[in-house]
This record gives C-alpha cells, sequence and structure tokens, in this order.
C-alpha cells in the first residue's frame, strides 16, 4: 500500500534550513548554534519516528515533485528499508552532536564545525529518503561536499592531504553515478526505485551502469580497492567528525547498492547476469585486507578506520549472496556497525581529548584512569568481535546463514577468520588497557577518573548500552525492521 504525504521530506528539509540559520546566527552565541545543532538531528529523528506506525502498516509514504527539474522531478520515499536506516542515522547523529558540543570546545573553527556537520545529515537524510536516483545523486553530492568540510577540519598539511584524496575520489564517484543515472534513464525511460527493478535488457549499456554504481558506491562504501581515503580522511578529522563519516557516512553507500540491486535491475536480473560472483569477490577481499591492516596499526583511529573496511564488506557480501538471510544480516549489520563504530571513536576521541594519546601502544593502565570510557570501547570492540549476545553477533549469525543458503561455506569461513582478526587487534588493546603493567602506575595518578564532561560521556554510555542489550530484550525490533524491509525488497522482486 501506498500513501502521499509532504512530511516525509521534513527529515530532510528540517535540518537543510536550520544549517543555514546556524551560519547566520552562530558569530552572536555559541550557545544558539550547539542548540540548533542538537535541535536539527533531534528534529530529524522524531520527523522519522513518527512514520512508525504508518510504516508498520506496510504503507510506503512517498512525496513527488514533478515541476522540479524536468522532467524528471523530484521524489522521496519512506519504505521499510528507507525507516530502518533513517531512524538509525538520525539517532546517532543526535548522540555524536551532542558529544560534539563538548569535544569541540578544544578545537578551532567550531562555528565553520557545526553548519557542516547539518548539513552533512540533511544531504544524507536526503540520499536515505529519495524516491528516485536524480534525487538520490543531488543528496548524495550535497553529503559528500559538505564532509569535505569536515575531513579537512585540521587545516593541518596531512589534512589537507587526506582531504583532496577524498575529493577526487568523490568526483570519480559522483561522475560514475551520474553516468549510470543516464544510463537507467536511456533503457527503462525513468529512475525511480521500483520494487522488483526496472524494465532493463542485458546490455553492455547496462553492465556498464552496473560498474558506475559499483564504483560511485563502493568509493563511499570504503571498497577495496576503492577505499584509499578512508585511513588517510578519519584520523585527521575530529573524532565526532570520525564517528559520522566511518559510522554513518559509510552506510549510504552500501545504502545505495541495495536500492540499485533490488530496485532498478532487480533480483531477477542480478541472478542470471551472476554480477553477484564480482560483488562477493570484492566484498571477500574487502573484509579480509580490512581486518589484515588493521592489526598493523599503531595509531588507534587509523586502525579503527580499516576495521570499518572490513566492516563494511560484510555488508556488501549479503548484498552479493542475493539470499534473504544474508540480505537481513546486512541491513541489521548498518544498525550494528553504525552503534559499534561510533562507540568506537568516540571513546577512542574521550582518551585523546583527556590524555592525548592516539597511539595503541601508549595505553597501558588507561582501564583504571578512564573505567568508562574503555568499557564503552571494550562493549564495542567485543561487538566487533561477534561475541554474544552483543549486537555484532546477530549480524554476523544472517551472514553466516545467508552464505550457506547460497552454498557458501567458504563465506562462513570468511567470516569467522575476520572475526579471529578482529579479535587479535582489539584484544590486546583491551587487556594492556586493564591489565597491562602500567595499571599501578595508572591507579596512583592524581588525575580524576574519567574526566569528561557528561555531554561526552552520556553519548558514548547510551550508544554501548544499545550495543549490550539490543539482542536482550524481548523484541528486537532493530531485526524486525531489517526482516521487514528484507522480506519487502524479496517479495516485489519475484
Amino acid at each position: 500500500m501506498q500513501t502521499t504525504s509532504v512530511a516525509v521530506i521534513l527529515p530532510v528539509m528540517v535540518p537543510l534550513l536550520l544549517a543555514a540559520v546556524i551560519y547566520a546566527v552562530e558569530r552572536r552565541s555559541w550557545r544558539l548554534r550547539n542548540s540548533l545543532s542538537v535541535m536539527a538531528a533531534l528534529a530529524s529523528f522524531l520527523l522519522v519516528v513518527q512514520h512508525y506506525r504508518t510504516i508498520m502498516a506496510d504503507t510506503t509514504i512517498v512525496a513527488n515533485f514533478p515541476q522540479l527539474l524536468p522532467p524528471l522531478g523530484v521524489s522521496f520515499r519512506l519504505d521499510y528499508l528507507g525507516f530502518f536506516v533513517a531512524t538509525v542515522v538520525s539517532f546517532v547523529w543526535l548522540l555524536v552532536t551532542i558529544y560534539s558540543t563538548a569535544y569541540m570546545v578544544k578545537e578551532h573553527a567550531k562555528n565553520r564545525y557545526y553548519p557542516f556537520s547539518v548539513l552533512t545529515l540533511a544531504g544524507a537524510m536526503g540520499v536515505i529518503l529519495s524516491g528516485d536516483l536524480i534525487t538520490f545523486f543531488l543528496f548524495f553530492e550535497v553529503m559528500s561536499l559538505s564532509a569535505y568540510v569536515l575531513i579537512i577540519h585540521e587545516e593541518t598539511a596531512v589534512a589537507m592531504r587526506a582531504g583532496y584524496r577524498y575529493l577526487i575520489l568523490t568526483i570519480i564517484g559522483g561522475l560514475s553515478l551520474l553516468f549510470s543515472v543516464i544510463a537507467v534513464f536511456q533503457q527503462a525511460g525513468r529512475v525511480s526505485f521500483t520494487p522488483g527493478g526496472l524494465p532493463l535488457e542485458i546490455t553492455a549499456l547496462t553492465f556498464l551502469a552496473f560498474l558506475g554504481f559499483l564504483v560511485g558506491f563502493g568509493i563511499k562504501a570504503g571498497m577495496v580497492p576503492l577505499h584509499i581515503w578512508l585511513p588517510e580522511a578519519h584520523p585527521v578529522a575530529p573524532s565526532p567528525a570520525s564517528a559520522l563519516l566511518s559510522g554513518l557516512m559509510l552506510k549510504t553507500g552500501a545504502f545505495g547498492l541495495i536500492r540499485v540491486t533490488y530496485q532498478i535491475f532487480g533480483l531477477e536480473m542480478m541472478q542470471i547476469v551472476m554480477w553477484r560472483d564480482q560483488l562477493q569477490l570484492l566484498a571477500a577481499i574487502t573484509i579480509f585486507l580490512g581486518s589484515a591492516v588493521a592489526i598493523t596499526q599503531d595509531d588507534i583511529k587509523r586502525r579503527l578506520a580499516y576495521s570499518s573496511v572490513g566492516q563494511m564488506g560484510y555488508i556488501l557480501l549479503g548484498v552479493g549472496l542475493l539470499t534473504e538471510r544474508a540480505l537481513i544480516g546486512a541491513i541489521f549489520h548498518i544498525f550494528a556497525h553504525a552503534f559499534m563504530k561510533s562507540s568506537l571513536f568516540l571513546a577512542a576521541g574521550a582518551i585523546i581529548y583527556s590524555t592525548g594519546k592516539r597511539r595503541v601502544s601508549e595505553w597501558v593502565g588507561l582501564g583504571r584512569k578512564m573505567p568508562i570510557t574503555m568499557s564503552v570501547f571494550t562493549v564495542a570492540a567485543l561487538s566487533m568481535v561477534g561475541v554474544p549476545p552483543l549486537v555484532g553477533f546477530v549480524s554476523k549469525w544472517e551472514l553466516a546463514l545467508g552464505a550457506l543458503d547460497a552454498g557458501s561455506v567458504a563465506y562462513v569461513l570468511l567470516l569467522l577468520l575476520s572475526s579471529l582478526m578482529n579479535f587479535i587487534y582489539y584484544f590486546p588493546l583491551i587487556q594492556n588497557a586493564f591489565f597491562g603493567e602500567g595499571v599501578a602506575h595508572a591507579a596512583q595518578a592524581k588525575t580524576r577518573r574519567d574526566n569528561l564532561p557528561l555531554a561526552m560521556l552520556a553519548p558514548m554510555v547510551a550508544l554501548a548500552a544499545v550495543i549490550l542489550l539490543i539482542d536482550l530484550l524481548p523484541y528486537n525490533f532493530a531485526l524486525e525492521l531489517a526482516e521487514r524491509a528484507t522480506y519487502s525488497l524479496f517479495t516485489t522482486a519475484r
């Protein structure tokens, strides 16, 4: 069932307008600037979740504006998949923004950070709520260019170099997406997201369109070998920006790939042409190399960045396997990774904020000095490994079952190997922090435990609580939404 309501555009338009307001008032009052930034994320979240009952009644909400950008128009769409991802992104963005109000006090150029952070949120929400490829492309570019400002925030030579690399790849990805949009329109005569896919013929142009989408979305998702911007950008960006980039923005690439796979090309075409084999191979390489390189990194933010590469490989694998349980795992991992990686980056940022220690080898004894922060880090890290009943276990379980459904035992072994590699680069860090030889010295330190503002501690604890408790609740709403989104995509694809 489908209904029309302009309210579906509000989670996009409110932060878009507030970004301009923040820019106008920020020099007059930093309190107002911070409050409006938090309000933008809160409003976006509330404007999405207000549609919960409608979405759960199996109703898709749409809004079409054919008078804009004729002859194609602009359209918005809120279905199970969009609702799930939009809720996750807006909620985590809210927590990270609250964290930012305290963390950014020590940073420069705060008046530039906040409006571009909110503008990036508007772009991300526009991507998620897009009803067609043109609208998707426009907001994808808004999000990508706004994120560039967050990456170069420090304005050091290293930051500018990382930003330049990101910008070049963003332009390549944007042009690839634009080519694919044109190719789809040439064949189908429209570019709307359609249940079951558009009526496309299997031609060389169709394959080139698929490659264009794979490049454009693969760059944003950090897929090997298109990931090279990611480990350079995350270490130089402020920690809350790293949480937004890694925990949330990467998901827009995976989200776009899900949309085009099931609602542009369609499940039947993907199974016939066997493009899934290329996607599975790239996903497997991404999982392995991301995890392997993370082991060698001593800078905590570079370690987390490479970890994100490997984790995004899980989502790409879930899409490429083309089975229901694999896609449930991929969609649920969007939720899981958003909370896990945001927790890790915020905890790492808190440690850098308090001690200035970025190198993993310097974290000996921090468990006694910053017990709350390190506990948050530990919960998120163990969830990344896949320890039950933490949230990361569920997505890996569903992915493994989906791989078996596809007859790919090798991918189950790869998931187990990846979990072992996650353990290798997380557990020694946790062990040294709580039981290292520097514990006695740290315990005697005169500094107070977790000497951090409440605005930094509360979001970290909230993220960790979700990671710890979501699978223990009688009703796992996140898993049900992932299942409903998957069943909807597969039902319409048949």
